[in-house]
């Protein structure tokens, strides 16, 4: 069984705009509300490509009732706990003539809500694999994903972290099954700048030696770079596509690693999948479907290079 965990959920409101005009009212031409947050994007990739998931987290107020019903309109099983206080908070996106964001710091984590959630994660067991992704909340301890991989580790539970800097640095002696960096994340964990496969294969060695499991570096438009367990090092190329929206590849670059491990526990088989898995959401204004993730299959092409 899979699981994810997204510690500050979101609603994310994207608005496309022709231009933006300083000191002035602007209108949108489109907006749209979507159910974001690292895990459970992760949770709605492998749904997308049939497999089941539950996603823990932490909502509030009226704005976190309506992110609940909207990841279950998505198929998508929770099991969140509710704040006593606070909303769930709104990242508002521009599209278009003005592409930015504006994230909110999101509510604040009470002691009892914080071990209601951690209790939460006493269901898991051995062959289960738990997903921790994205930042920490500042009401949140900073070693909240330690504590969390100390609780599920003993029990076998296969985990995978999605995270940045200490955050990440700080599970790998835990053995995570997998880590996703991308290239510029991995830079600056070494305080150094990638920008060839090469390069980031030699630093994605460095964190596989440091007790990742697997190590899978995005690159955007360049394809992948995968450090493998058995030490074998892969190199992948993305296929050819119109980029449309790249919120949300990352996270299922991640589903779909796991999603092709599943079957035949080919390291080979989850890189490619998990190529066209970030592909196909990149291609797409939503996250990919499972006909775009086997269609794009076809296309991706991986070498083992050690």
């Amino acid at each position: 069984m899979f699981y994810t965990m997204t510690l500050n959920p979101a609603l994310d409101y994207n608005m496309t705009l022709k231009e933006f005009a300083r000191s002035r009212v602007n209108r949108s031409v489109k907006e749209e509300m979507i159910p974001g947050g690292k895990g459970l994007m992760v949770s709605r990739m492998l749904k997308n490509l049939g497999i089941e998931s539950t996603a823990f987290g932490l909502v509030a107020g009226f704005t976190g009732t309506e992110l609940t019903r909207m990841v279950h309109e998505l198929g998508v099983r929770t099991s969140f706990v509710s704040l006593p206080s606070g909303m769930t908070r709104i990242n508002v996106k521009l599209w278009g003539g003005l592409e930015g964001e504006i994230n909110a710091g999101g509510p604040a984590c009470d002691e009892k809500s914080l071990q209601a959630l951690f209790e939460k994660l006493t269901v898991l067991a051995k062959e289960d694999t738990l997903v921790l992704s994205g930042s920490v909340p500042a009401s949140l301890p900073k070693d909240i994903y330690v504590d969390m991989i100390k609780l599920v580790k003993e029990k076998g539970t296969r985990i995978v972290v999605d995270a940045t800097g200490e955050l990440l640095r700080s599970t790998l002696s835990y053995r995570p099954f997998l880590v996703k960096p991308n290239h510029h994340e991995l830079g600056e964990l070494y305080g150094v700048t990638l920008t060839t496969k090469e390069e980031v294969a030699v630093y994605a060695g460095k964190l596989r030696d440091e007790g990742a499991m697997n190590v899978l570096v995005s690159m955007a438009g360049d394809g992948a770079v995968l450090a493998a367990e058995d030490g074998s090092v892969w190199f992948g190329e993305a296929p050819q596509g119109t980029v449309i929206n790249t919120v949300g590849s990352g996270d299922s670059m991640v589903a779909g690693f796991l999603a092709g491990y599943e079957g035949k526990k080919s390291v080979k088989q989850a890189f490619c999948t998990g190529i066209a898995s970030g592909s196909a959401s990149a291609f797409s204004a939503e996250l990919g479907t499972k006909d775009e993730v086997e269609h794009l299959l076809k296309e991706v092409q991986v070498r083992q290079v050690g």
